[in-house]
């Protein structure tokens, strides 16, 4: 395959940054805010990006720079020396390197494609731009591809502002050298099984992009009003931000309420101020603990240790002595079957279907309750006066 280019992501970031996108478009003023505090990492985070950095040695080696086995293997063997890596970690590598590969291979003519691309949105964001994990361009059409490597929830790729601020971007870098007017997006999400595609005209991209213009100045600005929501969960304000501690505190005024029995209208009002609270008071309390820790007085609470749990020193040494006393070496053992989602891991996916498809079912998830806007269907019980009627 031809024309074909790379770039290293930068390692610096927007204030109006792509991946927070969901945040700044309902909340303006959470940016400036989240910039008092300090960025952080986590060992999910650097595990991600480990992933990325396997799936960029293997895209590179396939469409950019012809290497030898040799120079593969020396590669991949220094990223296999950070902690974070496991086995598993290439086959979920190998899951979206072979989605790039179908789609390139898709176009009717070689298509071109980029990897680790750094985009400028900042047309419609104020000094916005990202890297886009994969973009691929043939004819007239425009496809990006994000790869995530969480094992947390599917992320949906229908309308979701990180894609399109990337979509933009490219557009914006790529429409002078192509007559684009499709743009397809999909995130993969190997862990998870889940690859999530959305199409949309670059005509109606462009009027997306012209509509959040004053959003995002009034966001790099700092201005407008905290709004709290899921979005809050990935703020780095989120146990401290006022708004969210009044907004959770507000299930006070329900106290005030005079009937002895609450109406579905109430019980639908209070869940929707309520699902977030759990989230809030464990925010909360680990912002306390860290305080406490550094030294900074929390009035009311303090750290102490934890409930702590016996544990062998050496248990392979310890089992010797007890079967040297006479204790059987199959009292110390307990034999339990893997489980299916092991089985698949010993066997690879391809394997595992192979052999026990037959033996696979996947019966109804356990009712639960979700808001409105879940794209689930809603279960309908049909009661036995509606049962009686058909």
């Amino acid at each position: 395959m031809k024309n074909i280019e790379a770039q290293v992501p930068v390692a610096e970031h927007a204030l109006l940054s792509a991946s927070g996108a969901h945040k700044w478009l309902v909340c303006t003023p959470s940016a400036r805010l989240e910039e008092t505090f300090p960025e952080t990492t986590s060992e999910y985070a650097e595990e991600g990006r480990l992933a990325h950095q396997i799936a960029e040695l293997k895209l590179r080696k396939h469409f950019i720079e012809p290497m030898g086995p040799k120079t593969f293997n020396n590669k991949l063997k220094k990223l296999k020396e950070n902690p974070l890596f496991q086995e598993e970690m290439l086959n979920h590598v190998d899951e979206y390197f072979n989605y790039v590969c179908k789609i390139a291979l898709n176009y009717p003519s070689t298509p071109y494609v980029t990897i680790e691309k750094k985009l400028d949105y900042s047309t419609y964001v104020p000094e916005g731009f990202g890297t886009g994990d994969c973009i691929i361009i043939g004819g007239d059409t425009l496809h990006i591809i994000d790869f995530k490597y969480g094992k947390g929830v599917p992320v949906s790729a229908e309308d979701n502002p990180q894609m399109k601020l990337y979509a933009l971007g490219a557009l914006s870098a790529y429409s002078i050298l192509y007559s684009i007017k499709k743009v397809k997006m999909s995130i993969v999400q190997p862990r998870l099984d889940s690859i999530s595609e959305w199409e949309i005209s670059a005509a109606d991209l462009l009027t997306w992009g012209e509509s959040i213009k004053p959003i995002a100045q009034k966001a790099f600005n700092g201005e407008g009003n905290f709004v709290p929501g899921d979005h809050c969960r990935f703020c780095r304000a989120k146990a401290l931000c006022r708004a969210r501690a009044e907004f959770n505190m507000s299930l006070e005024s329900y106290n005030m309420m005079k009937p002895p029995i609450i109406s579905n209208q109430e019980v639908g009002e209070i869940l929707i101020k309520a699902q977030d609270l759990v989230k809030w008071v464990k925010d909360l309390e680990e912002y306390a603990l860290s305080e406490c820790l550094a030294g900074n007085d929390i009035p009311g609470w303090k750290a102490v240790e934890g409930r702590s749990v016996r544990q062998f020193t050496d248990q392979e040494a310890a089992f010797k002595v007890l079967m040297a006393n006479g204790i059987d070496e199959a009292m110390l053992y307990e034999r339990k079957p893997l489980t299916l989602a092991s089985v698949e891991k010993l066997l690879g996916k391809a394997k595992f279907k192979e052999l026990l498809d037959a033996y696979v079912e996947t019966p109804p998830g356990k009712p639960t309750l979700v808001p409105e806007s879940d794209k689930r269907e809603p279960i309908r019980r049909i009661s036995a006066e509606e049962d009686f009627k058909s």
